[in-house]
């Protein structure tokens, strides 16, 4: 898989049909959560996307310190149904954590994380902070890491 990094303004239409296809594949209907994701901050995140055989099926945006948390952050991280059984999940967290030390040159990352994918963001030196909360009805967790 190849990783790509592009600013809001540099995706092709393609581009952009494709990962907000494939998020509302997942948020949305895989798990059955009716919420806002077109949300006005796609256009002042990177974003971060994985292409095998010409189709993104892996994605996140990352976001500079101040733009969503006081520390950098990753969200919308998603890889495709069919895809997960690779590992890709971990490939792709490794090139947004790459992107935001490359991009943004900081050492603490802040993420909203699904409480049932604390143990795979752990698997990344992320670390629990605080209580779970409901975000779109969805249990989360407030996870740092805190050096890249």
């Amino acid at each position: 898989m190849n990783f790509i990094i592009k600013s809001f303004k540099e995706f092709t239409i393609d581009e952009l049909y494709q990962i907000l296809q494939l998020r509302s594949e997942v948020f949305v209907v895989e798990q059955d959560c009716v919420y806002q994701d077109i949300d006005f901050k796609d256009q002042k995140s990177l974003h971060v996307f994985g292409i095998k055989k010409d189709k993104i099926i892996a994605y996140t945006r990352i976001f500079k310190p101040g733009d969503y948390f006081d520390n950098a952050s990753i969200g919308r991280v998603v890889v495709a149904a069919d895809e997960r059984t690779y590992g890709y999940g971990h490939d792709l967290m490794k090139a947004s954590i790459k992107a935001i030390k490359d991009h943004f040159k900081v050492d603490k990352i802040t993420i909203s994380a699904q409480k049932y994918l604390k143990k795979f963001y752990e698997s990344h030196q992320f670390i629990q902070v605080g209580e779970e909360y409901l975000e779109d009805g969805i249990p989360h967790i407030k996870m740092i890491k805190n050096k890249l």
